[in-house]
């Protein structure tokens, strides 16, 4: 039996440290230390590149796999989640930020510090009132949307670098940028190119013959040693030029309060990204081993991370679905191979981090580009295509919105589709109709249609879906069209409440009004598999005494017999 648990509520364990490393014994703590240097070396090259993708020093991407992740290793739950830069945060805020201040600049990364607080500040909210089922309202379809539209995005702003020109336009203008690689395209600096193309080639070709081989890395030593022997500066590649090295100081983010207060829909973007990826990431794998999920721990360790990013100058972090993963195929189980994970980048960030000078940005924009082909998952489009057209065009539409409007924008329209299928489901549910299909045979629910009967004095209908304010003039319209279709003779109406569990004060009145106009048509009302929760509401907004306590029953059975009707169903009463 699955020990999984998936709730908002904390037990009381989570009030111990350590959740995601303890209890770990000695061959375990052997095995995830060498994944966690496996997860190095496949890892750094991609931090790099998020920072790229965020606008900022190269050096902060390795900032945010130190402290951040050290945070979510003391105050998370999930043993799996690994919480670094992402590229999905970086291009929500980077398209706000940059067009505040120059990319790379003091300003621009004190205000991307600001984003990680504010973030790290909505999450601890979260987590105070115990908001971890948000992560709920993200549905699956439109995150694939969102973060193929996040890749097309991405993929775009990598092209000025690849083919070794200067963009003058923002990442948030991703057409702009594309029109002007195409008309420029001919004035690309060769070298750079084939420097880039040759990148990209060997690490898809990696991704497609040896997937755990870290072609991202070799990538990375390579060029760099490259460009040290050959110059690469001089013969103009482009190149990082002079890191900061050291560990990463330790100082709050110094904004203007009108920047602080623009910043906010930023963070609040951030945040519900945060929240929907880092939720998903853990639930999957934790089911994968059979592990508990705490969600709202894993809220206080991802605001801890961020508020740890933002005095350590780096920007927002993330659950990582993608890093994730990773970290499962180099063999990772606990924390305690991120915690590794942690020391080889303060390694080299204490020793190593002079030799980034000579990192060419083509290299650094192909490793990037390739991970943005990465969010744009054809198979995934492929299948809700198959499966749910409309569903299709919902993943379309955010994808567009990504592109043409920006992330920040998108997030909030995907958040917005997300909330308007589902009221779609409630507002409009699937109804039926209990009908005689064949003689002798047992009656069945089909869709309702106009004319329909269960018996030449019957209709037993069913509805799909709770009762509110949004679907109840659904409801009497429905029932009046049956009655009103029905042949002269009708005298009992069943309702099968068995999908209905709630009832609000608006749908109580339309249906006590749509019962007595019903009454005065000589047609007797019956509710039928009225569970208690929905009786409870009945009770509470007056409704029991308009239908009559005679009138509601327990089983459709039952309601059947007070109609006078002997039923020919196998349909199993829902009590």
């Amino acid at each position: 039996m699955s020990r999984m648990q998936d709730s908002t509520r904390t037990p009381a364990v989570s009030t111990r440290l350590l959740k995601g490393i303890l209890p770990i014994d000695r061959a375990a703590a052997l095995r995830d230390a060498l994944a966690g240097v496996s997860l190095a070396s496949m890892d750094i090259p991609q931090v790099l590149g998020y920072a790229r993708i965020a606008g900022m020093p190269a050096v902060t991407g390795l900032y945010t796999a130190f402290l951040p992740l050290l945070a979510f290793a003391l105050f998370g739950a999930s043993r799996h989640l690994v919480v670094a830069a992402d590229s999905a945060t970086a291009t929500i805020f980077a398209s706000k930020v940059s067009s505040m201040s120059a990319m790379g600049s003091p300003e621009y990364v004190a205000l991307a510090g600001m984003v990680a607080l504010q973030t790290a500040a909505l999450l601890l909210l979260a987590r105070l009132f115990k908001l971890g089922f948000l992560a709920d309202f993200l549905s699956r379809t439109v995150l694939v949307g969102f973060l193929a539209g996040v890749g097309v995005q991405v993929a775009i702003a990598m092209l000025g670098d690849l083919f070794g020109m200067t963009v003058p336009y923002p990442s948030s203008r991703s057409l702009a940028q594309l029109l002007y690689v195409i008309e420029h395209a001919m004035h690309a600096h060769g070298p750079t190119l084939m420097l880039a193309l040759g990148v990209i080639v060997a690490i898809l070709g990696c991704k497609r013959f040896a997937p755990r081989f870290p072609m991202p890395l070799v990538a990375v030593i390579g060029s760099i040693a490259a460009s040290s022997m050959f110059d690469f500066a001089a013969h103009g590649i482009s190149v990082l030029g002079a890191i900061e090295g050291g560990l990463p100081p330790i100082r709050f983010p110094d904004v203007t309060w009108q920047q602080f207060l623009d910043l906010v829909p930023v963070a609040a973007s951030c945040f519900v990204m945060i929240i929907a990826q880092s939720a998903a990431a853990s639930r999957v794998f934790a089911q994968q081993y059979r592990e508990d999920v705490d969600t709202n721990s894993d809220i206080l360790g991802l605001a801890a991370a961020n508020a740890a990013a933002a005095v350590s100058g780096t920007f927002v972090v993330n659950g990582s679905p993608t890093q994730t993963a990773m970290a499962e195929r180099a063999g990772t189980r606990s924390q305690f191979g991120q915690l590794v994970f942690a020391a080889v980048v303060a390694i080299v960030l204490l020793f190593l981090s002079a030799y980034l000078r000579y990192l060419p940005h083509c290299v650094l924009a192909a490793i990037v580009f390739t991970i943005a082909l990465g969010l744009i998952n054809l198979q995934s489009l492929s299948d809700i295509r198959a499966e749910s057209p409309g569903e299709f065009m919902l993943a379309l539409v955010t994808a567009g919105a990504v592109v043409l409007v920006g992330v920040e924008h998108g997030i909030l329209l995907a958040v917005a589709l997300s909330l308007m299928r589902h009221v779609r489901h409630s507002y409009h549910p699937h109804t039926m109709v209990l009908t005689p299909v064949e003689p002798g045979k047992p009656w069945q629910f089909t869709p309702t249609k106009p004319g329909a009967m269960t018996a030449p004095d019957l209709i037993v209908y069913r509805f799909g879906a709770d009762l509110f304010y949004a679907n109840d003039h659904f409801f009497a319209a429905e029932v009046t069209q049956l009655v009103d279709s029905a042949p002269d003779g009708l005298r009992h109406l069943i309702v099968d409440a068995g999908a209905i569990t709630d009832l609000d004060y608006s749908a109580a009145r339309t249906i006590g009004e749509l019962m007595e106009t019903l009454r005065r048509r000589g047609v007797a009302v019956k509710f039928g598999r009225v569970n208690r929760f929905l009786r409870s509401d009945m009770d509470r907004h007056g409704l029991t005494p308009v239908l009559g306590a005679s009138n509601v029953f327990e089983t459709l059975h039952e309601a059947l017999a007070a109609a006078g009707a002997a039923p020919v169903m196998h349909e199993p009463d829902v009590l």
